[in-house]
């Protein structure tokens, strides 16, 4: 019984390294996962070694060591300080290091090198749900990002109203909403799937319900998308947004065929 129940507990934890950020399904978040796994190496080399030399030191001075020196009037060691600090020091150096090369190489504002000419998607945070509109392909949708395989994707974000925060954990590069503010985000999926997106800034009551799907495609089925999205649904236009604007929970994802000119920058001038 206890058997099954460590093996069950084993199945649970590995089962939470899928859909989060030690599975990445493109560049960015495979880089993060490397700076993490470069910073956990870090410590763990420091870790490990104290916890060992713990064991080892209660070992060798225990009550029935007699060859352990017992030294009553020890009050200072030169060198026994510069290993304690040292070790620290170089540690938070290292760690420091990783993470600021890291953040400056995955620059959210830095474009993707690519040959393909990225896709440009305009975000904005609502309560609650997503609005994803397509300025070049004149459309828009809710609650569903959809994206081409191996194609960057260029993100301006803003909010309607307060601060969120949008996160795909497999692709990387969580990053803020602001209303009056636009955020720039680049990211790229190099495997075609259905990925999760999330909020991960409380925001109010729909918090919890405030999800939208990423689905990665070959850029045939992409453009077949956009074919399709053009040729139903309502119109995005400054009533339908402003109905939209108002608080819902658990939007189902739809699509808005076309969308008002110039509709994301209405919405970042709302709050000047």
């Amino acid at each position: 019984m206890k058997k099954s129940i460590i093996v069950l507990i084993g199945l649970a934890l590995l089962a939470g390294c899928t859909e989060g950020v030690l599975d990445p399904k493109g560049p960015i978040a495979a880089a993060e996962r490397q700076i993490l796994f470069n910073a956990l190496g870090i410590m763990l080399a420091i870790v490990i070694p104290t916890i060992l030399a713990t064991l080892g030191v209660a070992a060798w001075f225990r009550a029935s060591n007699k060859r352990a020196r017992y030294l009553p009037d020890f009050e200072y060691s030169g060198r026994l300080e510069l290993l304690v600090w040292a070790i620290p020091v170089m540690t938070v150096i290292l760690v420091g290091g990783v993470a600021w090369v890291g953040s400056h190489d995955l620059d959210p504002r830095k474009p993707l090198e690519s040959e393909a000419k990225p896709v440009r998607v305009q975000v904005v945070s609502l309560d609650w749900k997503w609005l994803f509109i397509y300025p070049e392909q004149g459309i828009a949708s809710v609650n569903q990002l959809t994206i081409p395989v191996g194609t960057p994707v260029s993100f301006e974000l803003t909010s309607s109203g307060v601060m969120n925060s949008f996160f795909v954990p497999q692709l990387g590069s969580q990053i803020y909403t602001m209303a009056g503010m636009v955020t720039r985000l680049h990211l790229q999926a190099d495997h075609a799937g259905t990925y999760r997106g999330l909020s991960a800034n409380y925001s109010g009551d729909g918090f919890a319900d405030m999800r939208f799907r990423v689905d990665a495609v070959p850029a045939e089925d992409f453009a077949k998308w956009v074919d399709a999205a053009r040729g139903a649904g309502p119109v995005l236009d400054a009533q339908a947004y402003a109905e939209l604007a108002k608080p819902s929970k658990a939007v189902v994802p739809f699509n808005y065929r076309t969308v008002a000119p110039d509709l994301f920058n209405v919405v970042l001038r709302a709050k000047e």
